[in-house]
């Protein structure tokens, strides 16, 4: 679900859970011969001050790439030289970003963070390079594409400030460099958290044994679990003591601290400042205008929409849950109260009654070395593409790495890296880092890195679609074919850029697509026909809660970054209190909500619009989700154009019609 924001010139460095399994057999083994054009093996730092050496080295490379382009003529090549300055911010930085969130050592993720900052104040400094904005909009493109570049790359510097008074393009900047710095502490502080909830044996009754039987514990015996998602979601998913429940959930909620309140009221209000210097009266207002949605008020009306469809069917879920909590506490169903660390309780309790559903059942089913090759073994099947996995260094030695190949010319298309399990440090999410960008008219190749964290005992079904999901990033950076690097792959529309990996979550809930975990893990137990089935009924259950939860996040962004400042935690509070559930005092959840801290700021709406397309753009697929022919029109029509092309058209062209939101809402209603 999660991406990981970085904008270059323009574009996403993408960010939505997985040591080594025995290897399966959906991706071959066989050494990859060195025919990868351009692509550099992993950087391998040997300390910190390497990886310092190596940042300044790039950055004073960059500089000199950045005077050569100003002194140009104005012309098409200058388009070029643009895209090849990107190529060379990646090349320099892009790992770097990457392995400031995954590597092991803090020494050497300190020393990334601090690079990423010189990096932000070169893109803050370029982005205000009058010069080049002037001899720009000169340029007259001599096709689509290159015309679709300089427009972006002429909004990209305008949002930058380049076409500011001196006294506002240096505010600007100011800005940008300040909330650069309380954006980068903000995770900082979420990734270095390692703090422990302690319980005694007797409170994680209900909880399967392997998430507690072999933590470490304190000298009176309480058993200590982290607020990794392998830890926390069974305990709020299966822990029968109700106190267990709230203190994980509220330590939880408690992740980033007031040191992240004040960073995030910080940074509202600086952007705030920031759109009125461009003459908006909200940020939301100067961010969208850019985007699908154009405003806030089309996005307002959207989300009106969405609460009207889920209003009721939210008010009968959480109803279902109260009633669920009565049976089960066996009190009188007038004297019960559902709290915040019920509902995932019950809602796996209700799941279990009816359907005969419990997601741990699954991990049986779903080893997680062989669910990624299964994932591998779908898109090869899908997509006509061919992995094979190949023995080189990465950040850590768990990680691995897989060549992508077209399964008809057996021409090297781009590499993967994943890395699948939670440890100290890490980033503790799900997200994809596209660090590499193709280019055609370069012959280089995408990288991106698939990062998860994921129960070494198997995945639930619900966490295999998070892998598909996630995979999806990785699929849309690496089977990109665009001219421009700039353009590649996932650097498009931020309200677009999900719509491609929501669409393939559901196929886990195909049978036919699942029978394709045989060909991977021959000595896998067979998922029984009827789990399945049961699952996909059970699916449906909750998702008023659910989507009525991602509404208010969506509303929540759009206020905190709305016509006048406002203090995170109160507005949440009041907004949180407005639903069924009400606001629980003490509690900080903004103080974990790294996307709106972060590159979706007046964005996360963008998860519920993209679903409207991805539901859309699954109709093309109807009954046979296997089906290469339209995979491999998808690939070349939708992932191969990057951002190229704008979604409209990407959409109508795969279509051969306009969108449409009527699947989504159908899909609601079921």
């Amino acid at each position: 679900m999660s991406l990981a924001g970085l904008t270059w010139v323009r574009g996403l460095l993408l960010a939505g859970l997985l040591s080594g399994g025995v290897p399966g057999t959906g991706a071959s083994e066989t050494p990859v011969d060195a025919d990868v054009g351009d692509e550099p093996p992993f950087p391998q730092f040997a300390s910190a001050e390497d990886l310092g050496r190596a940042c300044d080295a790039g950055l004073a490379r960059l500089r000199e790439q950045e005077q050569a382009l100003a002194r140009m003529a104005p012309g098409t090549a200058m388009l070029t030289a643009l895209d090849d300055l990107h190529v060379a911010g990646e090349d320099a930085a892009g790992a770097i970003y990457l392995l400031l969130n995954v590597h092991p050592d803090k020494a050497l993720r300190d020393a990334a963070q601090d690079c990423s900052l010189k990096w932000q104040d070169f893109w803050s400094s370029f982005s205000q390079n009058v010069l080049l904005y002037r001899k720009l909009k000169q340029v007259r493109p001599a096709d689509p594409v290159d015309a679709m570049l300089l427009r972006e790359t002429l909004e990209d510097l305008e949002d930058g400030g380049a076409a500011l008074r001196p006294a506002q393009r240096q505010r600007a900047k100011a800005i940008q460099d300040r909330v650069s710095a309380l954006r980068t502490e903000f995770d900082q502080r979420l990734r270095d958290d390692d703090r422990t909830v302690a319980f005694a044996p007797e409170e994680l009754a209900g909880v399967p044994e392997g998430v507690w039987r072999e933590a470490p514990r304190n000298e009176q015996g309480q058993v200590l679990l982290g607020l990794d998602y392998p830890s926390y979601l069974p305990v709020l998913g299966h822990a029968s003591s109700a106190a267990a429940r709230e203190r994980m959930w509220r330590a939880k909620l408690d992740e980033g601290g007031q040191a992240n309140l004040h960073a995030l009221g910080e940074i509202a209000r600086l952007r705030h400042e920031y759109a009125r210097l461009f003459g908006f009266s909200s940020y939301a207002d100067f961010a969208l205008r850019r985007r699908m949605a154009k405003s806030a008020d089309q996005v307002q009306r959207f989300l009106g929409e969405v609460k009207q469809a889920v209003a009721q069917r939210e008010g009968r879920d959480i109803e279902e849950l109260r009633l669920a909590k009565a049976r089960h506490l066996q009190q009188p169903a007038e004297s019960v109260k559902l709290e915040r660390w019920d509902v995932l309780f019950y809602t796996e309790r209700v799941r279990r009654e009816r359907y005969s559903v419990d997601q741990e059942a699954f991990r049986s089913y779903f080893p997680p070395q062989q669910s990624l090759e299964f994932v591998l073994r779908l898109s090869e099947r899908l997509f006509g593409v061919h992995f094979e996995r190949r023995d080189t260094p990465a950040w850590h030695p768990e990680v691995q790495n897989y060549a992508m190949r077209d399964e008809r010319s057996g021409a090297y298309l781009a590499s993967l890296f994943v890395d699948m399990y939670p440890r100290r440090g890490k980033y503790n999410h799900a997200a994809v880092w596209s660090f590499r960008s193709g280019a055609t008219r370069l012959g280089r190749t995408p990288q991106s890195a698939l990062v998860v964290n994921f129960d070494r005992k198997g995945l639930t079904l619900e966490e295999l679609e998070t892998l598909l999901h996630e995979f999806g990033h990785a699929l849309h950076n690496n089977l990109s074919k665009t001219r421009h690097a700039s353009q590649s792959g996932t650097s498009v529309l931020r309200d677009f850029v999900e719509a491609p990996s929501q669409m393939l979550e559901d196929w886990v809930y195909q049978p036919d697509v699942l029978a394709l975990f045989r060909e991977v893990c021959s000595n896998c137990p067979t998922l029984p026909p009827e789990m399945l089935e049961q699952a996909v009924k059970a699916k449906h259950f909750g998702k008023g809660n659910f989507t009525a939860r991602q509404h208010l996040f969506a509303s929540y962004d759009l206020a905190l970054h709305g016509r006048r400042p406002v203090e995170p935690l109160a507005l949440w509070a009041r907004m949180e209190a407005a639903t069924p559930l009400g606001h629980v005092s003490g509690t900080r959840f903004p103080a974990s909500f790294s996307h709106v801290a972060g590159g979706y700021a007046a964005g996360y709406y963008g998860y519920l619009w993209s679903e409207v397309i991805a539901r859309d753009l699954q109709t093309a697929f109807k009954d046979k989700r296997l089906d290469p022919a339209t995979g491999r029109r998808y690939r070349e029509t939708v992932l191969a154009n990057g951002g190229q092309v704008r979604p409209e058209v990407l959409i109508r062209r795969f279509l051969g019609r306009p969108a449409r939101p009527d699947a989504f809402f159908e899909y609601l209603a079921r």
